[in-house]
């Protein structure tokens, strides 16, 4: 049977790290804040700034919340990116996404400070992610594949590599950061011809196509890591993931459920971008 690298042991871990640098950046006087931004009331939101929020009251971040209606114009959000911005007090921005049609999406993450940009949605960022730079925040979600790794003690230099996913939020952000560990890295997507030999010759298998069971028992081999960072709901209402859980609990050798898996780490890694954000905006180095 598989290993199931649950998300929560990480989280903890990160958690008390983080908490004892929020503690140290309040002694120096600066209040670490978080702005999240919504438009609607998406149930995938909403639990997600639930998680977010939770996080950074253990953390000891504070958080101000911008919610504005459905129908809201985009002139109005505009006006929202640009009080977050101004405001010296406020250090990362969560917007949540995908906005209203009737919003330009480009336009207004564009509208946000890249130093305020705490969830690698805007070209800084992502320029940041593919170049190497140090500058910017990787998108949280593929930052959090790597905790995972990294807390299991998954080493990734010369190891074979697939991301099943070419989206800027996780696929290819998450190629690019295995990439810089040294990994050989393949990108595929649902398109790709013979997707599931691609996936066989994985040693480690990051599945990002937000297509349930789309990884199945064919695309396993015996020894693989794979993390399932597809949230989906099946006909039945129950959270699952892209990867066929029953098939590779069978099959290979660690597995991240869903849910419980890399989810539950990501509000960590969001809560660290903020105090990183708040340290640099304070020229202070962050404690180890």
């Amino acid at each position: 049977m598989a290993e199931l690298w649950k998300g929560a042991p990480a989280a903890a871990a990160l958690t008390e790290k983080l908490a004892a640098q929020a503690a140290g950046l309040r002694e120096a006087g600066i209040v670490p804040t978080l702005a999240i931004v919504r438009v609607g009331e998406r149930p995938e939101d909403l639990s997600y700034e639930r998680g977010a929020m939770k996080r950074c009251e253990k953390v000891g971040i504070a958080v101000k919340q911008f919610i504005l209606s459905e129908d809201a114009p985009e002139e109005e959000l505009l006006d929202v990116v640009a009080r977050v911005n101004r405001d010296p007090a406020i250090h990362g921005c969560l917007l949540f996404r995908p906005l209203p049609r009737h919003m330009d999406e480009a336009a207004v993450c564009a509208a946000l400070d890249p130093a305020k940009d705490v969830d690698g949605i805007t070209a800084g960022s992502l320029a940041a992610v593919f170049s190497g730079g140090r500058r910017g925040y990787p998108p949280c979600t593929a930052q959090a594949c790597m905790e995972l790794l990294d807390h299991y003690g998954c080493g990734l230099t010369g190891k074979r590599a697939v991301v099943v996913g070419r989206s800027l939020v996780i696929g290819r952000p998450v190629a690019m950061l295995l990439l810089q560990r040294n990994a050989t890295v393949t990108l595929c997507h649902t398109r790709t011809a013979d997707l599931a030999a691609e996936c066989r010759r994985a040693e480690v298998l990051i599945a990002a196509a937000g297509r349930a069971g789309v990884i199945g028992a064919d695309c396993l081999s015996p020894g693989q890591v794979v993390l399932d960072v597809g949230i989906n709901v099946d006909e039945d209402g129950n959270l699952v993931g892209d990867v066929d859980r029953e098939a590779a609990e069978h099959t290979v050798l660690a597995l991240t459920p869903v849910p419980g898996g890399v989810g539950a780490v990501t509000t960590t890694v969001l809560a660290r971008h903020v105090l990183e954000a708040a340290a640099s905006a304070a020229g202070l180095p962050l404690s180890e």
